[in-house]
């Protein structure tokens, strides 16, 4: 006889809160999980603080049993304009919890795949975000090991819970790790960085806190030649990047962010910041003022990060054989021998198996695989043949 669950939608302080704390007693004995901010995942749901509302939509549920006890949890968004992109229309399901119970599972995502629906949606993405793609995004299938800043974390049994449902490997990203030592980085590495030397309109710096305005404006350029033309990423405004580097500031440490320009073009990046979660988990998901104070702390004075987070790194095509990652690459190995340089890990996180380009690249700084994240896909229609995401250059 099946187990009888009720369906709440998130609409009120308290609800919200059920959503928030659902995860909790679900892995209250997984050493590695660290719970997110409550903050970072509440502004996803806020169509004050993310503009995705502007032109979509999104809904959450909460699972209850007969004892009124929160069972799992999940939400589904779409955003008419990305949806467009895709080949079928597709939205996403994301912040996906459930005890170990297909039934469970399964009425979660029939909410989201009803509500996706009615939506005109023809398929829907998961577990991803209803922002970017770098936060919150795929279930993770190897490497159970302490997530990094706001990088999903999950039990084994959720991939079995999404592919007896029906979904289905669109794409696997993966987090590279390295140890911080210029010493086992390939010998290509270098020689690209040689050549650049030999050409003295290449220059790379590392970026100014008291200039962000203009590496906001510098990023947007790269960003766009770089970035905006794989699919399910948009063009990015010089408002939203220096909205993006004001929040940034706080915690940014210029060392581990480098800039390459020839004859004054920008023409490369490489952003890392700390690994907020190595100061994050002893939060639990709260971020008063004793909690801010406790972090600016962390970074400022006892230097207790130890991880750097490769955010997001990037050239403009037509410099993309000619050294610039090299270059960058080289320009930060010197920042290590600085006096005071604490980090002794770097991780790379969202490299899909879609991108073999920077795969090749950074196995040759000296990183190998540390874990595995799936996207999964769910097409509505079952009768149309599944395709894996296209291969890019």
């Amino acid at each position: 006889m099946s187990e009888k669950f009720e369906l709440v939608e998130v609409t009120d302080p308290k609800s919200i809160k059920c959503f928030l704390e659902m995860p909790v007693s679900l892995y209250q004995n997984d050493k590695n999980w660290i719970r997110p901010l409550n903050k970072d995942i509440e502004k996803i749901f806020d169509p004050k603080q993310n503009k995705k509302f502007r032109n979509g939509s999104a809904i959450r549920w909460i699972l209850k049993d007969s004892k009124n006890k929160t069972l799992g949890r999940i939400a589904a968004f779409y955003e008419t304009d990305k949806a467009k992109k895709n080949e079928p229309l597709t939205g996403g399901c994301g912040f996906f919890d459930c005890i170990e119970n297909q039934e469970a599972a399964n009425q979660l995502f029939d909410a989201a795949r009803v509500w996706l629906l009615e939506h005109k949606m023809e398929a829907m993405d998961g577990p991803v975000n209803f922002g970017s793609r770098e936060l919150f995004w795929g279930c993770l299938s190897e490497g159970f090991y302490e997530p990094n800043y706001n990088m999903p974390y999950n039990k084994p049994y959720y991939n079995s819970l999404f592919t007896a449902y029906g979904f289905q490997n669109y794409f696997n990203q993966y987090t590279f790790h390295m140890p911080i030592d210029p010493s086992i980085m390939d010998l290509s590495i270098k020689e690209n960085a040689d050549r650049c030397k030999k050409d003295p309109k290449f220059q790379f710096i590392n970026a100014d806190k008291n200039k962000l305005d203009k590496f906001s404006e510098d990023f947007t350029v790269i960003f766009n030649d770089a970035w905006a033309s794989f699919p399910g990423v948009k063009t990015m405004s010089i408002k939203q990047a220096r909205v993006m580097f004001k929040a940034l500031k706080r915690i940014l440490d210029t060392r581990a962010i480098i800039f390459g320009y020839y004859d004054k073009r920008p023409i490369g990046f490489f952003i890392m910041i700390p690994d907020l979660y190595q100061s994050y988990k002893k939060f639990n998901g709260k971020f008063g003022i004793i909690n801010k104070l406790r972090l600016m702390y962390d970074l400022k004075i006892s230097k207790e990060f130890t991880k750097l987070i490769g955010l997001i790194f990037g050239v403009v095509p037509d410099f993309q054989k000619r050294g610039v990652a090299g270059g960058m690459i080289m320009h930060f190995a010197q920042n290590v021998l600085t006096p005071g340089f604490h980090y002794t890990d770097l991780e790379m996180n969202w490299i899909g198996d879609f991108n073999p380009g920077m795969i090749k690249l950074v196995e040759q700084l000296g990183a190998t695989v540390k874990k595995t994240h799936i996207t999964y896909r769910y097409l509505f229609d079952r009768n149309v043949k599944f395709k894996r995401a296209k291969k890019v250059s």
